[in-house]
């Protein structure tokens, strides 16, 4: 258990710093994408993206960055990277979602585009998405596995190191499961609560 552990605190750590990548990436590119040239170029790279797969993107991503940098590091910007093509679509749809009349008001008294986007668009635009960003963590989760292809030692290969020395394969991958329900449930408990909470109706 003391070794799983270790494995399961660098799993919420890659996802943890992976999902603040992912959230504030994704914003930014969902608010570029609104600049005509900047947002057909970032549509097509958010396109590739999201249409490669994440195991092939950490893998080529590690072998191009230099020796001194850690899978860990490559693994959480990957991820980061890689989800925030979800999450810009995520804003996106939020953004568009707010009604054309908050815009016509907000250029109607002049207000400055920060002030436009900070005070009026984002705040209701997050709350119509937050359902869908909660739903990306547990995603980004359950994906933190395939850091075993650029050798990271989170939860999965820790318990096959474990079943590998003592050929207790399946009490090893019974843990896993256990301690991956322990996180998700609770984070999902606690998202829809923010659903209820925070998101229109």
């Amino acid at each position: 258990m003391p070794t799983l552990l270790e494995g399961l605190l660098v799993t919420v750590q890659v996802t943890a710093m992976g999902y603040l990548i992912a959230l504030s990436l994704g914003l930014l590119i969902a608010i570029a994408r609104r600049v005509p040239v900047a947002g057909s170029v970032l549509h097509v790279v958010m396109e590739f993206v999201r249409t490669t797969p994440l195991v092939v993107q950490l893998v080529f991503v590690f072998f191009l960055t230099p020796p001194n940098i850690s899978g860990m590091t490559v693994g959480v910007v990957v991820i980061g990277v890689h989800y925030s093509a979800y999450t810009a679509e995520v804003y996106r749809s939020g953004i568009e979602g707010v009604a054309k009349g908050q815009w016509e008001a907000a250029r109607a008294l002049s207000l400055p585009a920060t002030r436009t986007w900070g005070a009026i668009v984002l705040p209701q635009a997050i709350r119509k998405v937050i359902p869908a960003l909660g739903n990306y963590l547990i995603s980004m989760f359950k994906d933190t596995p395939l850091l075993i292809a650029i050798g990271v030692a989170e939860l999965l290969t820790r318990a096959q190191q474990i079943g590998s020395a003592s050929f207790r394969v399946v009490e090893a991958y019974t843990m896993v499961g256990f301690l991956f329900l322990l996180v998700s449930i609770p984070s999902a408990i606690i998202i829809r609560r923010l659903e209820r909470r925070y998101a229109a109706v």
